[in-house]
């Protein structure tokens, strides 16, 4: 319980913080969207993840792996169809320049969005499980 609790908080809390620095997400309906948001997230990690692994076991096998990347986008998915005030669009990354490294502006169609926002989650979701355990 403990434990399920702890996802639901870090999923809500992803989900803000991708709402601040991704201008693709939107989450419409305030605080209670966010726990809302979190704890579907979390039952869709906890239930549907394993079983969405296992189907894909075979191309994850002939991808090394990277499939399950993907399994993360087929879920972020499977969250906007469940919870119609979080929406995930085709935005443009403005593009980023620190000490002489240049990420240049990007244009992210909406499954590209959806890849980006996955990827930014699980970086989120890894560094806040990351501070609770130090």
């Amino acid at each position: 319980m403990k434990s399920i609790l702890r996802n639901i908080i870090f999923y809500a809390s992803a989900l803000f913080v991708l709402t601040q620095i991704l201008e693709g997400v939107k989450i419409s309906g305030g605080f209670f969207t966010f726990i809302l948001g979190g704890a579907v997230l979390s039952l869709i990690f906890l239930i549907i993840k394993p079983v969405l692994n296992l189907i894909a076991l075979p191309l994850n096998i002939a991808t090394l792996g990277l499939f399950s990347f993907f399994s993360n986008v087929i879920m972020l998915y499977i969250l906007t169809v469940l919870v119609p005030e979080i929406k995930i669009n085709a935005f443009e990354f403005q593009g980023y320049s620190f000490a002489g490294f240049i990420i240049p502006n990007v244009a992210l169609n909406s499954f590209m969005a959806y890849v980006a926002t996955a990827f930014s989650l699980s970086i989120i979701v890894s560094f806040l499980t990351w501070l609770v355990k130090k």
